[in-house]
């Protein structure tokens, strides 16, 4: 059986990232992936769709110091599902990528960074036979 998702798309906003209390890091951002299509009067249409993107370790580390609102970004992972409670005492379900492969695919040129990080940067770790270092239902976000 196969779950894997590829996904090109610019960041919507900047990274959450928890430092946890293990010396775990985990990142939490959204990718916006866009897709035209003709509608029925021959007009062109975008669709956006929008995905939550959760990575871990080291790909964690780099979206915390490369990754900013609006970039362009290749995400290779796996779709994860988690449930929780809500506020209200309401079970709900919440459907992520958990990256397994997080390369930037523009060039970052800003006074704020040391070094100019080109698009070739690319965070790839095992995934230590595919679990998350810590239970969906203790993520904390």
């Amino acid at each position: 059986m196969i779950n894997k998702v590829t996904l090109v798309g610019h960041v919507g906003k900047d990274p959450e990232v928890r430092h946890l209390e293990s010396g775990q890091v985990v990142a939490r951002f959204s990718v916006a992936t866009n897709e035209n299509y003709k509608d029925k009067e021959g007009n062109w249409q975008k669709m956006t769709e929008w995905h939550t993107v959760t990575c871990w370790g080291e790909k964690a580390k780099s979206a915390e110091s490369y990754m900013r609102k609006g970039r362009l970004v290749y995400i290779e992972g796996r779709l994860k599902t988690r449930k929780y409670t809500d506020s209200n005492g309401v079970e709900k379900y919440a459907t992520e990528v958990e990256a397994q492969t997080l390369k930037y695919l523009d060039k970052v040129d800003t006074a704020s960074e040391t070094s100019n990080t080109s698009g070739g940067m690319m965070v790839n770790e095992p995934s230590g036979g595919g679990d998350s270092p810590m239970p969906d239902d203790d993520l904390p976000f």
